[in-house]
């Protein structure tokens, strides 16, 4: 992973310092709270329903064994024990005291961590896929071009203060497991006939208000023109994107507006007069920062195939949660490891400070150091030998982290809802406490298969609702809390928009509905392996209308 050099320390440590002054001038009365607001989200202080919120960045979900235990002591010491890891590969304290935040940030950059551009109209944390630099099926590691932008796009003087927020991820495998086709920009690292690594560019993907899918503008982009590239599209969107309406603001907008051919005519444009310019990356430089995110040293471990085969006949517990959570390492004596925040009941995306602790002491002794966030609100163990699988449940179970249930029904994605956001319309939380424990039973997860329910408490998305297998939004009406659903969203390589089925649900009727819905879809498969996904492309939306709502359906 990345290492700050000298600058990188003096630049945070000088906006720690910054920031201390603006709040103690906030303290005291100087600034008034709406010249305040600005100031403090560029440093991702936010003022939720009932107390300030921080968000500190994970750039592109990697973090080491003693950042995580400074998460864990920040948890501990200055909010109420625990953080919530977010769909940006984030994590957020939901109760810290302004007077605080100074402090916290001056230790988090002890760890070579800040929350610098976490909010504001600028180019937020740049993600990607969970697996990188692991996966079986990876083309190449996208956290180097990721790492690459966000040293580009750091307090960028260009780009500071866009028409509307705007987020960039990278992909590197053809599983697209960073949702880049809802992003501003997606980036789809590949190699072209030539064996040459570029990118498939998208642009104008997103959800909230108008959800969606990102245009593709590029099919090979040379890594070389990467910056140039982006630069041109921002640009683009700086100059024309608007400023007069936030709700048409975002750059998905400027593109569905003026039409894709004529957004990728003035992109090109742009691009053609700077490509030549210092933006173009050396292949040296571009080589260098791949130094940093190198794989471990990942000694042969043959052996382990008889340990792990030993373990799961010994123990059917982690016989189960080894098939559900370890996907298969580029390195075949090896595993990647999912860490699900999801226990049956829980709040999707929390862990305690005790968790985060037995998090870093396990990537210490048998994850070579190494921990991922993914946007799925999980935490990841790119690296652990088979040999080691047992151990690391063992541990992990003994704090709580060992639910068997990635991909599943119950790996709920959920936003904090009106529980902790003042935005929001309805509680996300209650809602996928409520689903997961109905459907927690092991057996009955297994029948269904891999399904994605996505909760969202407002029409932002923040719970990705828009691209859920089943996707919940929160609204309001007349005074109360109302569930509309969606169904046959997708995230990855094929990304859809899900389908609005019909009229809202009281919240006490919403785990009925769901469950009326997967009974729907079990009884209409064609096999077991045909998954609900596949299932409702299929069929479309009818059969699940009819059963929700009856013959009316289509009147519904």
């Amino acid at each position: 992973m990345y290492r700050y050099d000298e600058f990188d320390h003096a630049f945070v440590s000088a906006r720690v310092e910054q920031f201390r002054d603006l709040v103690t001038r906030r303290l005291s009365g100087e600034i008034a709270e709406d010249a305040f607001r600005p100031l403090r989200l560029m440093n991702g202080v936010y003022l939720q329903l009932h107390a300030y919120m921080l968000r500190v960045a994970i750039p592109y979900g990697t973090l080491n064994s003693k950042q995580m235990r400074m998460l864990a002591h920040i948890a501990r010491r200055y909010d109420r024990g625990y953080g919530h890891f977010t769909t940006r590969q984030n994590i957020q304290y939901n109760w810290p005291k302004l007077s605080d935040t100074p402090d916290i940030l001056k230790e988090l950059a002890s760890v070579e961590m800040h929350a610098i551009q976490t909010s504001g109209n600028c180019i937020r944390n740049v993600t990607a896929d969970h697996f990188a630099g692991a996966a079986a099926d990876e083309v190449a590691d996208p956290r180097p071009y990721a790492e690459i932008l966000r040293q580009w796009s750091s307090v960028h003087p260009e780009f500071s203060f866009l028409p509307r927020k705007f987020k960039i991820a990278v992909t590197g495998a053809p599983r697209d497991r960073a949702a880049i086709q809802v992003h501003d920009i997606g980036l789809h690292l590949k190699r072209n006939d030539a064996g040459e690594l570029g990118f498939a560019v998208y642009v104008g993907g997103g959800q909230g208000r108008t959800p969606l899918v990102a245009k593709l503008i590029r099919d090979f982009l040379p890594e070389e023109d990467l910056l140039t590239y982006v630069t041109a599209i921002v640009r683009v969107y700086n100059l024309h994107g608007r400023r007069d309406n936030k709700y048409k603001a975002r750059i998905k907008i400027l593109v569905h507006e003026t039409g894709v051919e004529e957004v990728t005519r003035q992109v090109e444009a742009e691009f053609q007069q700077i490509r030549e310019s210092e933006l173009k990356l050396p292949e040296g430089d571009i080589r260098a920062i791949e130094t940093y995110f190198a794989p471990p040293a990942l000694p042969d471990r043959a052996d382990g195939w008889e340990a792990l085969a030993r373990a799961k006949k010994a123990d059917g517990a982690f016989a189960a949660w080894a098939a559900q959570n370890v996907q298969p390492h580029r390195h075949p004596d090896y595993g990647m490891v999912t860490i699900s925040l999801k226990p049956i009941g829980g709040t999707p995306g929390d862990a305690s400070d005790v968790q985060m602790e037995v998090v870093a002491d396990v990537a210490e002794r048998l994850a070579f150091d190494e921990i991922r966030v993914s946007h799925e609100q999980n935490l990841i163990l790119p690296h652990v030998a088979l040999g080691d699988l047992y151990a690391v449940y063992q541990a992990l179970e003994a704090s709580g982290l060992a639910t068997a249930n990635a991909g599943l029904i119950t790996d709920i994605i959920a936003c904090p809802g009106l529980d902790y956001c003042a935005l929001a319309n309805a509680r996300s939380i209650p809602v996928a406490q409520e689903i997961s424990t109905c459907f927690g039973s092991p057996e009955r997860q297994a029948e269904i298969g891999e399904l994605k329910i996505k909760i969202s408490g407002c029409i932002n998305a923040c719970g990705h609702h828009h691209v859920g297998h089943i996707g919940l939004l929160g609204v309001e009406k007349k005074g109360a809390e109302l569930y509309q659903i969606t169904l046959g969203g997708s995230g990855d390589e094929n990304t859809s928009i899900g389908e609005i089925i019909g009229r809202g649900f009281e919240p006490e009727r919403v785990t009925d509905a769901i469950e009326t819905i997967v009974d729907t879809y079990l009884g209409l498969r064609l096999e077991p392996k045909e998954t609900f996904i596949d299932a409702y492309r299929r069929v479309g939306p009818k059969p699940f209308k009819e059963a929700l709502y009856g013959q009316t359906a289509e009147a519904a």
